[in-house]
């Protein structure tokens, strides 16, 4: 079977390119994307696919790419997607991002140049035990780097390219799909599926070699408001109730020792306060819950629900509302329903001559609403680790052996076809 090659660096090359193109989501617009900047990477996108040959590649008007490389074979094989973001987190700056290729790395500590006090230490990163001899892309140590997901762009890009230069390797209709603001949980708001036209999808969006994951947190959000009583602080006794305060409360009295993002690992849900704004008269908190399984999540709603009532009774004056919100699910409830799709994700990874992980993510993917949405959605891996923070970093060889996994997918459809 053909194999791909990272010829002349191509692959290091687009994701060097892309991560410079500043793609920030922002959770505070209403837009979509959110963030004007976002289509400058798609109309990138859409140029590099037209030049690959791929003669729809097109950007809709919000900010999504939709790309085909149409069947070359007879058989009548389901229309497979893959998928990535072009958004960046919100939790750090990914404006002038400048990448630094550390070529050969042999585990020493990454000193990163525009600030020393970013180094990168095996102790603290242990996936690097297992880049010995590989390189290593960060950003400077002022910025995040973008490989979540810039990697799995560049890799949908470089596998693309691939099939359409070697029409010998059979394949059905395969769909490309670059979506804007997954880090803001709006992902696939504004997707037409049915222009999409996929029976199945992976997103390319994993962290680990190897990975293939299959189940997500079931998420909700919610939104705490406390309505306090607002007097001159000079004046303030047995008047005042201040919605700060109240608001401080509800969250110091929440369990830290567990259902904190600090305290739990594996299987462990949380309830995670993620913003706070206001004034003494009205305070505002924004939460996070999670879980594995539906019941688990409803608890940690109740729980956040009890916690305010009992806090709340001390302050006769004062009054909140909590809505809870469904943000996604599981994805493992659908996929379960349709083995072959992780199945062939599994088989793709060995042929790469890797050992396959299947696994659990601590967080969810577009993939997840994407199940829910009538497109079954597993997650492969991109090679990208430590997301969202100036330390984030991604390896080259584990990138081209996601490019080769890409490749494997689409083969493996037409040959059980």
């Amino acid at each position: 079977m053909l194999k791909y090659i990272n010829k002349n660096k191509s692959l290091q090359n687009r994701f060097i390119k892309y991560v410079q193109i500043d793609t920030q989501a922002d959770p505070l617009s209403s837009t979509s994307p959110s963030s004007i900047k976002q289509l400058d990477l798609g109309k990138v996108l859409v140029s590099e696919l037209l030049e690959l040959g791929i003669t729809d590649a097109h950007l809709d008007e919000y900010g999504y790419v939709y790309a085909t490389i149409p069947s070359n074979t007879t058989k009548k094989v389901p229309v497979i997607c893959f998928c990535s973001h072009m958004d960046t987190s919100p939790d750090c700056s990914g404006y002038q991002v400048k990448p630094i290729v550390h070529q050969n790395y042999q585990g020493e500590d990454l000193i990163l140049p525009d600030d020393h006090s970013v180094v990168l230490r095996m102790k603290e990163h242990p996936d690097l035990k297992a880049q010995i001899g590989n390189d290593i892309i960060t950003a400077s140590g002022t910025t995040l780097l973008g490989a979540d997901n810039k990697a799995g762009l560049a890799e949908i890009m470089e596998a693309a390219g691939f099939l359409m230069q070697h029409p010998e390797l059979k394949h059905g209709t395969i769909k490309i799909l670059f979506t804007p603001d997954e880090e803001i949980g709006r992902g696939v708001d504004k997707v037409d599926l049915e222009k999409l036209g996929a029976d199945f999808a992976y997103t390319v969006d994993g962290e680990t070699l190897g990975s293939i994951e299959d189940e997500t947190f079931s998420a909700d959000g919610a939104v705490l408001t406390i309505k306090g009583q607002s007097a001159h602080p000079g004046f303030a006794k047995g008047k005042m109730e201040s919605a700060i305060k109240i608001l401080s409360d509800v969250i110091s009295s929440l369990p830290a020792d567990c259902l904190s993002p600090e305290s739990t690992d594996s299987k462990e849900g949380f309830i995670h306060p993620v913003s706070i704004s206001g004034s003494v008269e009205q305070a505002e908190g924004r939460f996070i819950l999670r879980a594995f399984n539906d019941e688990e999540l409803t608890a940690n709603g109740e729980l956040l629900d009890a916690t305010v009532q009992n806090i709340i009774e001390d302050f006769p004056n004062s009054t909140y509302e909590l809505e809870i919100f469904e943000q996604y699910r599981n994805m493992k409830q659908v996929l379960d329903q349709y083995p072959k799709v992780i199945q062939y994700g599994i088989e793709a990874i060995k042929r790469t001559g890797i050992v396959p992980k299947k696994q659990s993510i601590r967080g969810g993917t577009d993939g997840s609403r994407l199940s829910f949405m009538g497109l079954p959605c597993p997650n492969i891996f991109a090679g990208e680790h430590a997301f969202h923070g100036k330390q984030e970093w991604a390896s080259v060889q584990d990138m081209e052996k996601a490019v080769e996994t890409i490749v494997n997918i689409a083969a493996i459809w037409e040959e059980n076809a």
